[in-house]
């Protein structure tokens, strides 16, 4: 995964702010800096109940994309180096 915030932010221009990719895009950059903060306080659960939510508003995102146009999910998916859906 990369962690470089600054690559991520220029990977969606400027025409593209509310688009599904910019979103999933925010939500991980919310999600590892989240994630650090609860390396440090292990017992934060208001925390990690943001985190939580979080994290199942980019799955739902996510899957809208995956049905709506396969090839700019799989794009997305690698270029913010996070797992894709489980298909069953």
């Amino acid at each position: 995964m990369i962690n470089n915030l600054s690559i991520r932010s220029s990977l969606v221009t400027k025409e593209q702010r509310g688009s599904v990719e910019s979103q999933v895009c925010y939500l991980t950059n919310r999600i590892l800096r989240l994630t650090r903060h609860l390396q440090l306080h292990r017992r934060d659960y208001s925390s990690q109940r943001g985190l939580w939510k979080i994290v199942g508003k980019r799955k739902r995102l996510l899957v809208y994309l995956f049905k709506r146009d396969r090839l700019r999910y799989d794009d997305l998916i690698g270029q913010l180096g996070i797992r894709g859906l489980k298909t069953r």
